[in-house]
């Protein structure tokens, strides 16, 4: 069983850069991949990003390539994502997920941070 808790969401000005983290409960952390999902108002939930278990892989989707960076540090439990600069249609709720395989779907989810991004 794995907890995830997200948080540094917040409001921030078109342009600007913020930093997420999630944090996981359990030892065997280093053993999941990891991933980060957004979900605007009235859109399906979208994948931005996954990171392997041991951080040497990461996949991006096409809409934040360049501008924002999953990174992970198995020693504190702790997989990040920095966004540099956001657009408005950065703003949804932003979750992370673990999930054992890269084969399988994501099994754990945490609650989601808001991030607003103004213009």
């Amino acid at each position: 069983q794995v907890q995830l808790v997200e948080s540094g969401g917040g409001l921030v000005q078109a342009g600007g850069s913020l930093r997420l983290s999630c944090a996981a409960s359990g030892r065997t952390f280093s053993s999941y991949f990891m991933g980060w999902f957004r979900q605007a108002p009235g859109k399906d939930r979208e994948y931005i990003v996954q990171i392997s278990a041991s951080g040497s892989n990461t996949y991006y989707a096409d809409s934040v390539q360049g501008r924002f960076t999953i990174s992970r540090d198995n020693a504190k439990n702790t997989v990040y994502l920095q966004m540099n600069s956001l657009k408005p249609e950065d703003t949804a709720v932003y979750y992370c997920a673990a999930k054992r395989s890269a084969f399988k779907e994501y099994e754990y989810w945490g609650q989601g941070t808001q991030v607003t991004v103004s213009s």
